[in-house]
């Protein structure tokens, strides 16, 4: 049996794939373009495995995709790869376009026309970014909760998941998507908030804030993501959306404030100040949303999902990571 991953270099995708190799015999294809963002330095545990056969290859080319469906006849693809940064987003939307609107398009496509084995399964990742902004008291996002994309990013991945939605409703795809909050932890590409905050933290580097500090996200360590993912591939209802988020709402600046007090405690400063004082507020982000936050009741409830990690145990797993791995952070 086999799976096919597409973003498999990437942060999340390949935290999926260590795992999952972790934990199945079964065999992973992974597809990845090898953006800036994919990296083979995350997979090379791995990399001699014959359970794990990796392809360059872009998920916009319809006949390389055709062509993996026939050869490998996976039981289910995992979708991740996307164009993710907001703020490139803004400078330059039509890579997000194209990989995350185009790319999934063929990929569909390409599905439509194979020929899938009986118990086929196609998991669309996506973003709670989809749903727009909250207010701080608003209540959390669900699944019925309107599309209101409010950045290039946002809307390009929630043209994708109307994409999904439609190719189940229309061909009978067997399709499945999942909208997660903010994921952390181990292979997260430097321009993403914690893994920057540590990186110019040991390079004596102004630590940069958005705005004032208190937009809110949801974090969610990536290993519970995956596990959720795998409980969706398992045991998810085709057709449905399935909202994954780790129930730890934290301000920004929060986050930061705790990074920099796990460093002071395990890599301190020369000088013996705070990494605190390396804080520096810059400029917004246009259109920056104020709020996310996931209600997972029904993956908890229907598929008895739950995050393993809490936000204290996970951030430090994360920067231990990053301390033990200084690679990661190009240093």
């Amino acid at each position: 049996m086999t799976i096919l991953i597409t973003g498999g270099a990437g942060f999340i995708g390949a935290n999926f794939v260590l795992d999952w190799l972790a934990q199945s015999e079964e065999t992973v294809v992974n597809l990845d373009k090898l953006t800036y963002a994919g990296n083979m330095n995350n997979l090379i545990t791995v990399q001699e495995d014959p359970r794990h056969i990796f392809i360059r290859g872009d998920i916009a080319d319809q006949g390389l995709m055709t062509q993996l469906l026939e050869i490998h006849q996976p039981r289910a693809v995992i979708h991740f790869a996307a164009e993710s940064h907001v703020d490139r987003s803004i400078a330059g939307p039509r890579e997000f376009v194209m990989t995350n609107i185009v790319g999934t398009f063929n990929l569909l496509e390409a599905c439509r026309l194979a020929k899938l084995t009986k118990d086929f399964r196609f998991i669309h990742v996506s973003t709670d970014e989809v749903y727009g902004s909250l207010d701080y008291a608003e209540p959390a996002f669900t699944e019925r909760h309107p599309y209101q994309p409010n950045s290039p990013y946002s809307a390009s991945k929630a043209a994708s998941d109307h994409l999904v939605r439609a190719y189940y409703h229309t061909y009978h795809l067997p399709l499945i998507t999942t909208n997660c909050s903010n994921n952390y932890g181990p292979y997260q590409y430097t321009e993403k908030l914690i893994p920057n905050i540590i990186h110019c933290a040991l390079l004596n580097k102004p630590l940069p804030i958005l705005g004032h500090g208190k937009n809110i996200r949801d974090w969610l360590y990536v290993s519970d993501h995956c596990a959720a993912i795998m409980q969706v591939l398992n045991k998810g209802e085709l057709g449905q959306t399935y909202n994954i988020g780790g129930g730890n709402e934290k301000p920004n600046i929060e986050v930061v404030n705790t990074v920099c007090e796990l460093l002071d405690e395990i890599e301190p400063r020369i000088d013996g100040k705070s990494y605190k004082n390396q804080i520096s507020y810059i400029a917004d982000r246009p259109g920056h949303d104020l709020r996310y936050a996931i209600n997972a009741d029904k993956i908890k409830k229907q598929l008895g999902w739950q995050p393993q990690e809490t936000f204290a145990t996970g951030i430090r797993k994360t920067v231990n990571w990053y301390l033990n791995n200084r690679n990661g952070l190009n240093l």
